[in-house]
């Protein structure tokens, strides 16, 4: 676990505790902390965020974050800590929007949990950042390019979704979920591309907050010292 990138390792922990404290405690989060539809009543404004460290079941969980753990470390290496964990928050925040909007279209919903939208974020940032990787899958006996594993994986999800909205046959999967992570990532990282890849600005404030807070910490140790100085001389 040490050898893993500071982020990726916090995203695997937090997915993990959640699973084993909702599990053992049988609190079922899923009822507060699910992402439900909008028109829902059961719908609150933090659920967008919070459905991402949920998970239903024992392989749920181990399918994300073995994605999460393998193609994770790649892409933290070359975004750097903060801007990966930018990424992986907005593709999830993305996948649920688009899951909304498509329950929307429906005109009815339900709820949806898991991590999956921000890991098929991270799949195609790999697929966009390593093309030519050849992948080997157990029911494929040949390698592939990432970038053809990504489109293909991407087509499959859509085939499956438009599947499940035609009323041909649902999976209880939330496959628009998948490609809104897919979408999110690919503007994400054009968008990067487009500004020359610089620091996010709440990666530069928060560089200002914490150069201010450590010199205000510095001036403080000084007056301290200065203060300290004084009494003793007074003493002596």
């Amino acid at each position: 676990m040490r050898n893993i990138p500071t982020i990726t390792r916090y995203i695997l922990i937090a997915n993990i505790f959640v699973f084993l404290v909702d599990s053992v405690f049988q609190l079922e989060l899923w009822k507060t902390c699910g992402l439900f539809y909008t028109e829902l009543p059961w719908f609150r404004f933090w659920q967008p965020f919070t459905y991402m460290f949920l998970h239903a079941d024992f392989t749920h969980l181990l399918f994300n974050m073995f994605a999460v753990w393998m193609f994770g470390p790649a892409i933290e290496s070359q975004f750097g800590s903060r801007r990966f964990a930018t990424f992986y928050i907005i593709c999830g925040l993305g996948a649920a929007l688009v899951q909304e909007l498509v329950w929307m279209a429906m005109g009815e919903g339900s709820v949806t949990i898991g991590a999956s939208g921000a890991v098929f974020g991270i799949l195609f940032a790999f697929g966009w950042l390593f093309p030519n990787i050849p992948m080997f899958l157990l029911f494929i006996p040949i390698p592939i390019r990432a970038r053809v594993f990504v489109l293909l994986y991407a087509g499959v999800e859509l085939w499956m979704g438009l599947r499940g909205v035609a009323g041909a046959g649902g999976d209880n999967v939330a496959h628009f979920a998948h490609l809104g992570g897919f979408l999110f990532g690919w503007i994400l990282i054009l968008y990067w591309k487009a500004i020359g890849w610089r620091e996010p600005r709440i990666s530069i404030l928060w560089d200002k907050c914490r150069n201010l807070f450590r010199r205000h910490k510095r001036l403080d140790s000084t007056k301290n010292s200065d203060f300290d100085n004084y009494h003793y001389h007074k003493r002596v």
